[in-house]
């Protein structure tokens, strides 16, 4: 049943108040970063940076975002912690609006940044907007609200703040309501070229008839791709394209020189664009079918040519007017999306493919995570009454979604077994494992940036070894989330911390813990922490020690850089506090030097547990296997052998499996016949199991 605004919203604070506590945050950070976070997975904002700053009631301004292509997010809280659904006016709307404009003009053009202590955040963010000023060609003024603004969201005008384009957005209780309950979590982009373009866009119907699957063949001119990237930007990526594209440059130069060069050749050279969308209308017109409006675009294939053509354009002043881009359409509806369209985009991007196809939800590392969290029980913390599950969510909404069908017993029970604040994402579990494994630059970068470096690292692990991902990896994982949220904690309350950099502080902090003890050849107990479910006192204290040196340095940034937060996204920053790490070595107690084990026995443990994980993959294999008849199997057979497709060991290996259930192959037997299985599916032979 759908809940209520009001029920969303009591659950929505209940959510926050255990967030804050077991993140160790100020109930507006937890709200801020809880709302940023929402956003930032459907591709709203590309990341976000606390900054909190207020003068009087002039200026405001609780967080920002710069991106690699001049634009600037401020965002602004509307946030005291109400415990009813209250409702927002246009005036108040106006007035959060003005105070954030009033932060970006006096950064910009009134020296705002000479007011304020050099190490605060906001000095940082003044100082940047000021040194960036000529660069940044629009602001996005974005207010989060707990409440609901009064009537429906009503487009707000853009303006110009100081000269730049600015744009207004709100997301209250109502919208985050919404874009939650959706099925494709996230506020589709409802393209209307008409209106947008005056006229609509030529194509060719491609598809069949066929009710479940429509496609169409489009021109797009090169003019309409750039001017709709510079309005929604990334939005208009589909997230793993959206990821991939963000550890890489802008700008394509051979996409660059064609456009500068050669542009009538353009759409000869360029291979086009594969996108999707939920729903397409289109006319009949004198000079043929258009494309009117299209809802939902996504760009699977096609995303730097998209970014290339508006970056040509404003950074060179090229003329787009003869380009035209190829573009194949295909309407998905969104029940379908979350299989079709990976796939879709797998398949598109072979040509620049990193080794993990970008880390789909689907990839067999995410499903075998999620396998691990639904079944492994965490011990019983001390004084607790039951264990609990860390519930991994491999797919955006899981979390919600498990729970929807649920009676309100079932509801309980469930977060029970689940608490939320076990509950950990794709992007979490990158910034667990990078911050430990020598990347906390990466950490720094943002929750996308990261991820899309770690799933470049982890597909390429997997590929070599599928087996070092099993049950201790897992529970090394869960012990290095219980280890960084505690360290969040302890930052927090430390009398040196005034307020900002903590994310910055915690993925340094970890980092150095971990070069620490690489450089004795020995690791923090993981196992250990697992069983406790809890980060004990020893360790807390050596992290309040690392974190105060960290501290120290990040907030001394060289000469020349006046954002903290930069500084810590560049490798010399994790240099520099490396070479620091012999001497805060020497700080930290030899109890906690005491609680170390050594390599070798975690490279016996890791040993054991993926021989452990060989012969799991071997029963599922089986059981895969045997899930598939006889009679599909001599099905499969038949196909493959009049097409010549089967060596003669799979031949053989095949003749088994028709003879179940009399004979049963071997488990090296079945990890070909599920190869052979794939061969058959390719080659049209469907069968269920």
């Amino acid at each position: 049943m759908e809940q209520t605004g009001e029920e969303f919203f009591h659950d929505f604070r209940q959510e926050l108040l255990a967030g804050a506590e077991a993140n160790g945050r100020f109930q507006l950070d937890e709200f801020m970063e809880t709302v940023a976070a929402e956003l930032i997975e459907t591709g709203f904002t590309e990341g976000f940076e606390l900054c909190h700053f207020r003068a009087q009631r002039s200026m405001r301004v609780d967080g920002y975002w710069f991106n690699d292509e001049g634009v600037l997010d401020l965002f602004i809280a509307d946030f005291d912690s109400r415990g009813e659904l209250a409702s927002l006016t246009r005036t108040e709307v106006d007035a959060a609006f003005k105070r954030i404009a009033n932060f970006f003009e006096a950064s910009a053009d009134k020296g705002l940044s000479s007011e304020l202590e050099v190490t605060s955040p906001e000095y940082g963010l003044a100082r940047q907007i000021s040194d960036r000023r000529d660069a940044i060609r629009q602001v996005n003024l974005i207010l989060f609200s707990e409440r609901t603004l009064s009537g429906k969201i009503q487009a707000l005008p853009d303006t110009e703040v100081g000269g730049i384009l600015a744009t207004y957005h709100i997301w209250d209780i109502s919208r985050l309501h919404r874009q939650r309950s959706s099925r494709s979590h996230k506020e589709p982009l409802d393209l209307d070229f008409q209106q947008m373009f005056g006229k609509g866009i030529s194509c060719l119907p491609a598809h069949l008839g066929t009710d479940a699957y429509h496609s169409y063949l489009m021109v797009m001119p090169a003019e309409v791709l750039a001017s709709l990237y510079e309005k929604f930007g990334a939005r208009l990526l589909e997230q793993n394209v959206r990821t991939f594209l963000q550890a890489r440059g802008n700008v394509n130069q051979g996409i660059r020189a064609t456009i500068l060069n050669e542009p009538g050749m353009f759409f000869a050279y360029n291979n086009g664009i594969t996108a999707t969308a939920q729903s397409v209308e289109a006319a009949t017109t004198d000079s043929g079918l258009v494309v009117t409006r299209v809802v939902d675009l996504q760009i699977v294939n096609g995303g730097q040519t998209t970014a290339s053509l508006f970056h040509t354009r404003k950074r060179d002043k090229a003329d787009l007017s003869q380009i035209f881009v190829q573009m194949k359409l295909s309407v998905i509806d969104s029940q379908q999306s979350e299989m079709v369209v990976p796939k879709i985009s797998e398949y598109a991007n072979t040509q620049n493919r990193v080794n993990a196809a970008d880390f789909f939800s689907n990839h067999p590392f995410h499903v075998r995570m999620e396998g691990f969290s639904r079944r492994i029980w965490a011990p019983a913390q001390k004084g607790a009454p039951r264990e609990t599950r860390w519930f991994y969510e491999r797919a955006r909404g899981q979390y919600a979604d498990a729970q929807s069908k649920l009676t309100p017993a079932e509801q309980r029970r469930f977060k029970a077994e689940h608490p939320k604040p076990q509950m950990f994402t794709k992007t979490d579990l990158a910034k667990f494992e990078n911050a430990w494994d020598d990347h906390p630059r990466w950490v720094n970068l943002g929750s996308q940036k990261n991820f899309s470096r770690y799933a470049a690292r982890i597909g390429g692990e997997w590929e070599k070894s599928p087996d070092s991902f099993n049950e201790f990896y897992f529970k090394r994982a869960v012990a290095r989330s219980l280890i960084f949220r505690a360290t969040e904690r302890i930052v927090s309350a430390q009398p040196w911390y005034n307020g900002g950099y903590r994310a910055n502080i915690v993925a340094y902090a970890l980092a150095v813990l971990s070069d620490i003890t690489k450089r004795r050849k020995e690791s923090i107990d993981f196992l250990r922490i697992w069983n406790a479910q809890m980060v004990d006192s020893v360790l807390e204290d050596a992290i309040a020690v690392v974190s105060e040196v960290v501290n120290d340095d990040i907030t001394r940034p060289p000469q020349g850089i006046s954002n903290i937060s930069e500084w810590c996204k560049k490798e010399a920053c994790w240099t520099r506090i490396q070479a620091r790490t012999e001497t805060i070595a020497n700080l930290l107690s030899p109890e906690f030097y005491d609680q170390l084990v050594p390599q070798d026995d975690q490279v016996e443990i890791v040993k054991s547990a993926k021989q452990t994980q060989r012969v799991d993959n071997g029963i599922e294999a089986q059981r895969k296997v045997l899930a598939v008849s006889a009679t599909d199997w001599a099905r499969i057979h038949r196909s493959l052998l009049e097409k010549d497709l089967l060596t003669p060991k799979e031949e053989g290996v095949l003749r088994i499996a028709m003879q179940m259930p009399t004979k049963v192959p071997t488990e090296k037997q079945c990890a070909i016949l599920l190869e052979v299985l794939e061969k058959g599916r390719a080659e049209g032979v469907v069968v269920k199991g």
